[in-house]
């Protein structure tokens, strides 16, 4: 696969910063043949940050490009379990 484009996550991600980031997310995950969504630095989230992840991957997934996401918080993972979309984000940690 070619050069991927990293996306970082800011450490506040909740509703009031949802609709900004993935309108951020999705103008990359659109053009970009590959976007890896760096996670890791995410301190404080509700799951309005899976929803902004979901509609990455619906973004990529539509115009064919893949996204990978690494470094999720284990409390965000467990957030994925919760509401069954550890798969759909492909988060298998």
């Amino acid at each position: 696969m070619n050069a991927s484009t990293v996306f970082q996550l800011p450490a506040v991600l909740t509703h009031d910063q949802a609709a900004s980031v993935a309108q951020q997310l999705g103008a990359l995950t659109r053009t970009q043949a590959f976007v890896s969504i760096d996670a890791s630095g995410l301190q404080q989230f509700d799951s309005s940050a899976l929803a902004v992840l979901l509609a990455g991957v619906r973004d990529a997934v539509d115009q064919n490009h893949a996204v990978r996401v690494t470094g999720l918080p284990a409390k965000a993972l467990a957030l994925a379990r919760v509401y069954g979309v550890q798969d759909l984000l492909e988060l298998h940690a």
